[in-house]
């Protein structure tokens, strides 16, 4: 076999050209286009990671967000049945509270009711009793009893201060002697005398009636009064027994 160097030569010169024109002309510009898609891929590729991760961190804040909703619901609810809780509360103290003003004020009223029920009751029995009095009383208007009432007044007159029965025996005024019923002429002389006795000297008596005393004797002047009668009496008794049962 022979083999032709010249040929094998051309053609090795042929393939070096033939390799450095791809090279200069297709594999270069071939290689740079793939560059510049690998570049623009991983390009891509990044900003897709990136995407992704701020699609991660929206999702992480939209969870977070959601989580905060949820606690902020919840304490909303907490929030609302606790106010819920306490405006009930508020409702049942003062209902109670109205119930019992309303106990209260029903029970007074009761109270009040009772004690003017019992006032009233009570003022009509003592003045029943005082007007029974007045009626026995009324019967009784004899000698024997115009001897006690006198009796009666000049003990009331001797415990007068001294300087009280002076003055008025010395002030010249009239007293007046009054009586149920009226005096004989005799019996008023008597009465001046005791009477006199019972000042220690001999003042001005005048001799009046009055049958609303029932039965006694009463003095009157301008600065004294001695009370001794059945109505002065009774009208005492009516007192204590008012005061009695407002006690």
């Amino acid at each position: 076999m022979t083999i032709d160097w010249w040929t094998l030569g051309i053609q090795t010169i042929n393939v070096a050209i033939l390799v450095w024109l791809l090279g200069r002309f297709f594999w270069r510009p071939v290689a740079a286009m793939i560059e510049q898609r690998r570049a623009t891929a991983q390009g891509i590729l990044t900003e897709a990671a990136a995407k992704r991760s701020q699609a991660a961190a929206a999702l992480a804040e939209i969870e977070r967000v959601r989580a905060g909703f949820a606690q902020e619901r919840e304490a909303i609810l907490a929030e609302a049945h606790e106010t819920a809780e306490r405006a009930r509360a508020a409702r049942l103290e003062e209902a109670a509270n109205e119930a019992g003003s309303l106990n209260a004020a029903a029970k007074t009223a009761m109270e009040k009711e009772k004690a003017e029920a019992e006032t009233v009751w009570a003022e009509r029995a003592s003045r029943l009793a005082v007007e029974i009095a007045k009626r026995l009383a009324a019967r009784l208007n004899s000698q024997a009893v115009r001897g006690a009432f006198l009796d009666w007044l000049l003990k009331e007159i001797r415990r007068l201060p001294e300087p009280v029965r002076q003055a008025v025996v010395e002030s010249g005024t009239v007293l007046e002697a009054i009586s149920a019923t009226p005096l004989d002429p005799a019996d008023q002389e008597r009465y001046r005398a005791l009477i006199g006795e019972a000042f220690g000297a001999h003042p001005l008596i005048a001799f009046g009636t009055d049958p609303a005393l029932i039965a006694g004797l009463e003095l009157h002047g301008p600065h004294l009064v001695v009370n001794n009668s059945w109505r002065a009496d009774l009208t005492q008794i009516l007192a204590d027994l008012s005061r009695g049962d407002r006690r």
